[in-house]
This record gives structure tokens, sequence and C-alpha cells, in this order.
């Protein structure tokens, strides 16, 4: 079965940089695309940035647009997130997910497989 693992989360300092990694196993990996969404508490999912782990297609939302870099490792079944410049509203649990097929989609509902998440806190 498909299975999604998040690491990499913590808390770190405003300007700082963490690396979130997805590991993933239980389907074809460059068959998919992998989307990051994080929730802050108390507020809807939101998109943060996705890759097709075939063709390595990216995608970014404005709000992380050139502090965010996705990439992928296919050798290893692997996605990352670096994330840099992190400011106190990054604060949120940090989710990867999977769908079916090479097409960039924003919306959380069609991303059929989750991990469970891994907490990024930026203090001020």
């Amino acid at each position: 079965q498909v299975q999604l693992v998040e690491s990499g989360g913590g808390l770190v300092q405003a300007g700082g940089s963490l690396r979130l990694s997805c590991a993933a196993s239980g389907f074809t990996f460059n068959t998919y695309t992998m989307g990051w969404f994080r929730q802050a508490t108390g507020k809807e999912r939101e998109f943060v940035s996705a890759i097709t782990l075939g063709g390595g297609n990216t995608y970014y939302a404005d709000s992380v647009k050139g502090r965010f870099t996705i990439s992928r490792d296919n050798a290893k079944n692997t996605v990352y997130l670096q994330v840099n410049s992190l400011k106190p509203e990054d604060t949120a649990l940090y989710y990867c997910a999977v769908r079916r097929g090479q097409v960039i989609l924003t919306t959380y509902a069609q991303y059929g497989y989750w991990g469970q998440g891994t907490q990024v806190t930026v203090s001020s």
C-alpha cells in the first residue's frame, strides 16, 4: 500500500532553514505527482508546492516562491522541500501527498494519499 513518511521539521528562528523529506513506498514513483501542503492551527490546509515525479515539473504557491525549493530523488523514492528564509507565518504542520498522473493540481482533495505530517515552528 502507499506509504508516505515525512521528516525534517523542527523549531527554527525567523530567517532560518530546514529540509523536509517525504519518503514514499508502495507505488510506481515516477507515475505520480507529489504535493506539499501545510495547515496552521485554526486555518485551512493550503497548497505549498508540487512536483511531477516523472518529468520533474514544479509549481509553487506565491507565498513561498523564491524561498522554498522542491526536488526529487527517484533512486531513493524521496521528495525534498528545502525551506529557506522562514517566517513566523510559515509555522504549520507540513504534509506530503501524492496523486496518480503527471499533472500538478493545487487542491488537497485531489490527492488521495497523505503522510502523517511534520511540524515546522518558526519563532520571531
